[in-house]
């Protein structure tokens, strides 16, 4: 696997783990998925810049963290079910 460079908040927060400060409370499957979605996210060739609004960013980055997963593939991740049709906002077409 790549050496992979993490941003400083994110490298704190591994440190705090293996630090024993946090737990894994993954089930094996929710493994397999992260570990997929990293697979394919190492894959990607485009970098995208946006704005988003600070509350926003923050809600995804505490998602992120409770999912166990960096904040950019758990965006990236969102953004790909969504243009695959996997995820769609409620009232709009889909049942």
């Amino acid at each position: 696997m790549k050496n992979i460079i993490l941003d400083p908040e994110e490298q704190e927060i591994l440190d705090a783990f293996e630090a024993g400060e946090f737990h894994s409370v993954l089930t094996p499957e929710r493994k397999q998925f992260i570990e997929s979605s990293a697979q394919y996210t190492c894959q990607l060739n485009q970098n995208v810049n946006i704005q988003i609004s600070s509350s926003d960013l923050t809600a995804i980055q505490k998602a992120a963290l409770q999912q166990g997963i960096p904040y950019q593939l758990l965006m990236s991740s969102i953004l790909h079910k969504y243009a695959s049709g996997m995820l769609y906002e409620s009232g709009y077409g889909h049942s």
